[in-house]
């Protein structure tokens, strides 16, 4: 059983950087859809998606939460990065 886990580690190990970079383009690819949900959100009009002012707002900020894993994504790449490159 050691064998196999030690196996599936060294695998994913290797496969770390292109399944950090998918994530990260995944995530990155949310910026300008958070960016036009900030648009609707603050042009002035009183609901997003109609509702109720606070209600939008709620709405929007699970929209915010994308940042959080987009900056440990990032921090990751730019740390196996570095870490490749021997810096």
């Amino acid at each position: 059983m050691s064998n196999v886990l030690t196996r599936f580690l060294d695998w994913y190990n290797r496969h770390l950087t292109e399944s950090l970079a998918i994530s990260a383009v995944i995530l990155y690819l949310q910026i300008p859809h958070t960016i036009s949900a900030a648009e609707c959100f603050f042009d002035g009009n009183l609901g997003l998606f109609g509702i109720h002012p606070v209600v939008d707002f709620f709405l929007y900020g699970i929209d915010l939460l994308e940042a959080i894993p987009l900056i440990g994504i990032t921090l990751t790449l730019i740390a196996v990065a570095r870490k490749k490159i021997g810096v």
